[in-house]
Formats: structure tokens, sequence, C-alpha cells
């Protein structure tokens, strides 16, 4: 019997150190597979942060375009496009995004390892006029701080077809390179028309044009031409939607008593209406829409 416990005591410990070894294999085998994937991802790591930012090109994204081809702003950043992830510069990238006059802000964001995104706000025009340039006369967009720039040009060669971009005609901007900024009397003027493009009602759908006359103390005065009307209507510097929807009631109650009016004056608090025989007449009383 004690020959029986000895021998299955025996074995029992025999088949405990098998276990162990077994067990101490694995956990070698786990240890070793643990050493390698971590030296693996540390390589990896090294690559992502080290090498692909020192040897690859970066890969430029861009959002927030539509007047302008993502193709024409990579010409735009051409001497940035060729560096390397570590030597590209944002701030030598953003004044060159900048110097396009139609780009009103930018921001640049830097992502490991090789990729670059360039966000643009592009400036919104609120009018339209014609400058000289290179002895033709060129259609620019003037945006709601006066800044002259190029707008979108379709097929038929027209900047902006949107009916509620008006005219302006008379600001002294001939031979101003783009970018740069009417005077400052007449940004007012961009302004207010920027809030009258604001509204629901399109107001400018019904006016071609909006001249400008200058004044003596830097002053100045507008005619505005209705587009199903050839008379043209003389008004102030205060250019508001109350304004407009006075002109209009105006217009139609002197073009229904005279037909043949050339010119309607609102300048003075009255209306003062000139037919093309030269007649001058005075409308008095205020006008109920």
């Amino acid at each position: 019997m004690s020959d029986f416990v000895i021998q299955g005591f025996e074995n029992f410990e025999v088949h405990g150190r098998r276990k162990k070894v077994v067990s101490d294999s694995k956990l070698n085998a786990v240890k070793i597979f643990a050493a390698v994937f971590g030296i693996l991802l540390l390589c990896e790591l090294c690559v992502y942060f080290f090498v692909v930012p020192c040897l690859d090109k970066v890969e430029v994204s861009w959002s927030g375009l539509s007047s302008y081809s993502k193709e024409s702003m990579n010409g735009v950043i051409s001497q940035c496009l060729n560096k390397k992830f570590m030597n590209f510069s944002t701030s030598e990238a953003k004044s060159l995004v900048m110097s396009v006059p139609g780009v009103e802000s930018v921001q640049i964001s830097k992502r490991f390892p090789n990729k670059v995104h360039i966000h643009v706000n592009e400036r919104k025009p609120v009018a339209m006029t014609f400058v000289s340039s290179n002895g033709r006369t060129v259609p620019v967009e003037i945006d709601k701080n006066g800044v002259l720039f190029n707008g979108t040009v379709n097929s038929s060669n027209l900047v902006n077809s949107d009916s509620s971009l008006p005219l302006i005609s008379g600001i002294p901007v001939e031979n101003i390179p783009e970018g740069m900024r009417i005077p400052q009397k007449y940004r007012a003027l961009m302004e207010q028309i920027d809030q009258i493009r604001s509204l629901s009602q399109n107001y400018f759908a019904a006016v071609s044009e909006i001249h400008v006359i200058p004044k003596e103390y830097g002053n100045y005065e507008l005619v505005l031409y209705p587009i199903h009307s050839r008379t043209r209507i003389l008004t102030g510097r205060q250019l508001n939607e109350e304004s407009l929807q006075y002109m209009m009631v105006a217009l139609d109650v002197v073009n229904a008593l005279e037909p043949d009016v050339e010119e309607i004056d609102l300048r003075y608090g009255s209306v003062t209406y000139r037919t093309k025989s030269d007649t001058l007449h005075q409308q008095t009383g205020e006008f109920v829409e």
C-alpha cells in the first residue's frame, strides 16, 4: 500500500513539473511576442512621427472654395508644396493665400504625418463696378468693406449673375489694382447695400444701376436707374429699405400723373420731377402705399 502511495506521489510530482514547464514556455512565448510587437510599434511610431514628416512632401487639402479652384490655389502656394512636413511654414502659406484679393481670411492646420488642411473664407460681393485694366474695361466686385476683387466669371464672361448685386458707377476707381479699397467716404454706401441685400425683399432686382455723384467737402449723392423705367431718380447718400420703398412709390405715382417724366428728385424732402420737355414740376404731400 505504501509503495502505491509513493509511486502515485512521484507521478503527481512529475506531472506537475511538466505542467510548470509548459506554462513557463507559454509565458516566455507571450513575452517574446509582446517584445516583438512593442519593437514593431515603436518602429512604426518613429516612421510616423520622424521619417514620414522628414521625407514625404506635404499633402494639401482645401475647403471653403467656391470662386477659386483647388488647382489655382495650389498654384498660389506652389513654392510651399515641394516642402517636407517639418519644413512647411503655415505663416508663409497664409501670406501667399491672403495675397489673393478674393480671400478675406484663411486658417491653416498641420496634421501628422504629412497632411496640411487650408480653410478659406472668400469675400462676399455686395456690388460690382468696372475698372480699367491693360487698356480694357473689366468688371470687378466690391465687398462690404470696399475691397475690389475678381468675381466669378461664367461662360458668358459676365461677373456674378446674381440679380441682387447692383452695379455701382461714378466711384473713382480707375486703374486701382484689385485688392485695393475704394475711397473711405464710399464705404458707408457698401455697408448700406449689404444691409439691404440681407433683407427678404430683393430691392436691387428693380434697379439696373446706382450712380455716385461726388460733391464738395467729401459728400456725395446718388442717382438710381430703375430697370423697367427710363426715369432716373436723384436721392441723398442715405440708402435703406425705407428710401427704396419711397422711391418706388414716387416713381409709380409720378408716372401715373405724367408719362413723359425724365427725372425725379427726392433729395430735399419733397418730390420734384422733370419731363423730357424740360418742364419742372413739384409734387407736395406724402405718398401712401
